[in-house]
């Protein structure tokens, strides 16, 4: 992942209503949500909402699919995984660590 992906990434998710429809599309999973939920479950206007999704689409973070008459937005954890990478890949000043491991075992040895 090239630093402008990573800084775009984290520039749409640096505002309270993006990282609270990421948070709640990474919650949702795989089958996603539809604006109408999204908005409900975040009490955000749909026109507000519809930005919103457009910044995090824009950046990569969302995707969104067409299932009849609804959208579905899914987030895009190959992405985010992919910032959190290029954030943790020198960690550790270079000694070794259990980076590749989920952030929740991780162990470095020199932290």
């Amino acid at each position: 992942m090239e630093e402008n992906d990573v800084i775009t990434a984290l520039s749409a998710l640096a505002q309270p209503v993006r990282l609270r429809v990421f948070r709640a599309l990474v919650v949702a999973g795989p089958q996603g949500l539809t604006p109408s939920v999204l908005s409900e479950q975040l009490a955000v206007p749909g026109t507000s909402l519809s930005f919103h999704l457009k910044e995090l689409t824009h950046a990569g973070l969302v995707s969104q699919e067409r299932e009849g008459r609804h959208l579905i937005y899914r987030a895009a954890f190959d992405r985010m995984n992919g910032v959190i990478h290029y954030l943790t890949e020198h960690c550790c000043q270079g000694q070794a660590c259990e980076a590749s491991a989920p952030a929740t075992t991780r162990q470095c040895t020199t932290c």
